[in-house]
């Protein structure tokens, strides 16, 4: 099972490439960033609190961090066209010599929305634009020329040059709905992403390998990956909106067995919880230990 750690973009890039670098340095496997421009409304942070953008800040640990994956967790398709993340990411591929991942969702968060002015539509519509962004997104990444005239993106002969390094380059899709986002998933996805604990992620992957025999694909062709927050020797804190584990090495193992069982290839660790400095690097190297075993 893979290990890749997730540094919160709501804290300076000193931190960040610091906590990118000891995951490089101490064997992770990759490093993601999520894809916000301040703080959920009625979340821990404040409003105003400062948050780095994600397209800047991946290209920028990709191109000073050696030898991790670097993902996206996950770009909101609402912010971008899809043929500008197109670029985007091909882009981030040559700087990485082929070490992208580019993570994809349909988008929610209410406020970015909001203050921005940028249309957030109701559901349904906002996974049809979702699906139609998946087939600009795979055709100019893997095709020479696209041409899509569909209902939100006209595009006609277009190219995406110079092409990833990677053929083709891996989109993970952030999706958690049973219904049409996991059907999604296993239409267009290379690798699927959500929160849980190992139970709702086998739950929900179970789901899906029912999608992937529907549409007539391998469910192993999907790599699965999911994350909670981490507390490594702690008492656990409540009533957060997402899934907390841990709270001692033995626990955590416990959890992190139970993952592996249900068939997890990759486990991704938010930091939030890990402290700063000289404390977050040992929450990692204990972290890192019990999933290498």
């Amino acid at each position: 099972m893979r290990i890749s750690i997730w540094p919160g973009a709501a804290q300076p890039y000193g931190d960040v490439l610091e906590v990118a670098r000891h995951a490089a340095e101490t064997g992770w496997d990759g490093v993601y960033v999520a894809d916000h421009f301040m703080p959920n409304a009625g979340g821990t942070l404040g409003a105003d609190h400062p948050v780095l953008e994600c397209g800047s800040l991946i290209a920028a640990l990709g191109a000073t961090v050696p030898r991790l994956r670097v993902g996206t967790l996950v770009y909101g398709n609402t912010y971008r066209h899809p043929a500008v993340l197109a670029n985007m990411a091909a882009t981030v591929d040559q700087i990485t010599n082929g070490r992208f991942v580019l993570g994809v969702g349909a988008g929610w968060q209410i406020n970015e929305h909001e203050q921005y002015g940028i249309e957030l539509p109701p559901v349904s519509k906002l996974i049809d634009r979702f699906v139609e962004a998946l087939q600009v997104l795979r055709g100019l990444l893997r095709e020479s020329r696209t041409t899509l005239h569909g209902e939100y993106y006209t595009l006609t002969d277009a190219v995406c040059e110079p092409k990833p390094v990677q053929d083709p380059l891996p989109i993970l899709i952030g999706a958690k709905g049973e219904k049409r986002m996991l059907r999604v998933v296993a239409e267009y996805a290379d690798m699927w992403n959500a929160w849980g604990r190992p139970d709702l992620i086998a739950h929900k992957s179970a789901v899906l390998d029912r999608h992937c025999a529907d549409l007539g694909r391998d469910p192993r062709t999907i790599a699965r990956t999911a994350q909670a927050l981490i507390v490594v020797d702690g008492p656990l804190p409540e009533n957060l909106p997402v899934p907390v584990i841990g709270g001692s090495p033995e626990r955590l193992a416990d959890t992190i067995a139970e993952y592996r069982a249900g068939g997890l290839d990759e486990l991704i660790v938010p930091d939030g919880l890990l402290g700063t400095g000289a404390t977050r690097f040992k929450a990692m190297d204990t972290v890192l230990s019990l999933v290498r075993g």
